[in-house]
């Protein structure tokens, strides 16, 4: 949950997972987004009710107050950690309840055999085979320097 870091004369704990918590504009931009009129409409159409949108607002207050503190208030800091969790699990419930696909560990055997004769015959006039052509024709320069230009 938190770990203890000392520098010189300095106590300080970090919260474990505190690279979750977002830059606080963003909280604030997410509940201004969700209770503008627009979103709000959006949401009567999709879900047939407006969604609540205070958490939106309670984790840019904890994000301010953990902010403001410079990291010192743990409960502010931890309550938008968990607020976060709970957002991905939330986003992430469909791929983790998948019981149709098999999850990988790694990539089949024979992911870069080449393709079939009858598909590379299909594909020789196409643009993408045209354009490595064309490509393959340009000399390169070892030296050649890029400058970028902006008017």
């Amino acid at each position: 949950m938190t770990e203890k870091v000392e520098n010189s004369n300095d106590i300080k704990f970090v919260l474990k997972d505190s690279w979750s918590i977002r830059p606080c504009s963003v909280y604030k931009d997410e509940y201004d987004d969700c209770t503008s009129i627009k979103a709000r409409f959006h949401q009567y159409f999709i879900h047939g009710e407006s969604i609540d949108c205070t958490q939106w607002h309670n984790d840019f207050r904890n994000c301010v107050q953990y902010e403001e503190s410079k990291g010192n208030d743990l409960t502010a800091g931890q309550a938008v950690i968990n607020s976060e969790e709970e957002r991905r699990l939330i986003r992430f419930k469909g791929h983790y309840g998948n019981t149709v696909w098999k999850k990988r560990k790694h990539p089949p055997e024979d992911w870069s055999k080449p393709l079939p004769d009858w598909l590379e015959k299909r594909y020789e006039n196409s643009y993408l085979s045209l354009k490595m052509e064309t490509e393959s024709k340009i000399p390169k320069l070892e030296d050649e320097k890029q400058y970028c230009l902006i008017m």
